[in-house]
């Protein structure tokens, strides 16, 4: 295994070939997966231009607008470790609204949205055609291991000692079920492509 720093840049820019050498008409899922620290959301959005200007269309989709009703999620209460990581995210919504409809098996359209996290209403977004070539850009926490049709999954790793110290003391509750993710899902085993983020001015990929 080796570690190699790099720029933002090149890891933009590394990103951006690695998804550019699966070729359209097919569409690509992609996931860019770590703890709300690292900010998978930036990294995502930062990807689209240079896609488009690759000639690449992108749906840019996030994780928390597709978690469950508030009803179920929240179901053992609003601090449940256990359930953060095994009920919060609406798979079957997220496959079936989007990752498998815009497969070689799916419909052919996706919904941007499906419910608001604050809110827990649903948004009511149109489908939308999904173009040949589409980028699914999709990012979020926890999302590794639930069955989600990907096709590419890059994470975002922070040692645990690191996330200790950027939790909140109101988001402590939140610590066990990273620790549970770590050991029970292997994300820097699983993930296609692993980067080091424990100093986010200077990320690092590792190489297997």
């Amino acid at each position: 295994m080796r570690v190699e720093p790099v720029t933002e840049d090149a890891l933009r820019g590394r990103l951006v070939e690695r998804i550019l050498v699966h070729p359209a008409p097919a569409a690509l899922r992609v996931l860019i997966d770590g703890h709300p620290s690292t900010d998978t959301g930036q990294l995502a959005d930062s990807l689209v231009e240079p896609l488009r200007a690759a000639g690449r269309p992108v749906a840019r989709i996030r994780v928390d607008d597709f978690l469950r009703p508030a009803s179920l999620r929240l179901e053992m209460g609003r601090r449940d470790p256990d359930s953060l990581l095994d009920a919060w995210i609406d798979v079957a919504g997220l496959n079936r609204e989007v990752l498998t409809a815009v497969g070689p098996e799916g419909q052919g359209r996706y919904l941007p949205t499906l419910r608001d996290p604050v809110t827990d209403r649903a948004t009511r977004a149109p489908y939308v055609d999904a173009p040949p070539g589409l980028v699914v850009l999709l990012d979020g926490s926890l999302a590794m291991g639930r069955w989600l049709d990907l096709d590419l999954v890059v994470h975002l790793s922070l040692r645990s000692s690191t996330i200790t110290r950027r939790t909140s003391d109101q988001d402590r509750w939140t610590l066990e079920a990273y620790e549970r993710y770590r050991e029970e899902v292997e994300p820097e085993v699983m993930a296609d492509v692993v980067v080091r983020v424990d100093d986010a001015r200077r990320p690092a990929v590792v190489t297997r």
